[in-house]
């Protein structure tokens, strides 16, 4: 089965709040989004990684053509992958996860959760589909 999660890019010094590189995907539901891993303090001198899922509220993206867009712009064409690391993100965090080890492992929680909004709105489609019968 092919990945619903297209990425679209990384950046290495990102202006979200990690020192870390920040991956970008394009879902089906027309959203972008960010996962990225930051340290969270333990202990006093310890700490360790969380990974976040975020949506990038500035953007959405074309999954037909693979485009992303710029919202809230009259005449939206197209923009360039850098500008998804633009300063001052605009951001919502979906979800931070403290029991994974690996972007690996994030990447695997995004795609769950294309899979499961993708068969939401195959659902929605289906009952308006009745409705209209």
């Amino acid at each position: 089965m092919e990945s619903l999660v297209k990425f679209l890019s990384k950046s290495q010094n990102s202006c979200l709040p990690t020192s870390l590189p920040v991956y970008f995907y394009g879902l089906p539901n027309e959203k972008v989004y960010a996962i990225y891993a930051r340290f969270y303090e333990v202990k006093f001198d310890k700490s360790n990684l969380e990974f976040v899922l975020a949506i990038c509220k500035d953007f959405s993206f074309n999954p037909l053509n693979g485009e992303i867009y710029k919202k809230g712009i009259k005449k939206n064409g197209p923009v360039s992958l850098e500008l998804l690391d633009m300063p001052e993100p605009n951001i919502k965090i979906v979800k931070s996860y403290r029991n994974l080890h690996t972007f690996k492992d994030a990447i695997e929680k995004l795609e769950k959760r294309a899979i499961k909004e993708f068969r939401k709105k195959q659902f929605q489609l289906e009952e308006n589909q009745r409705e209209a019968v």
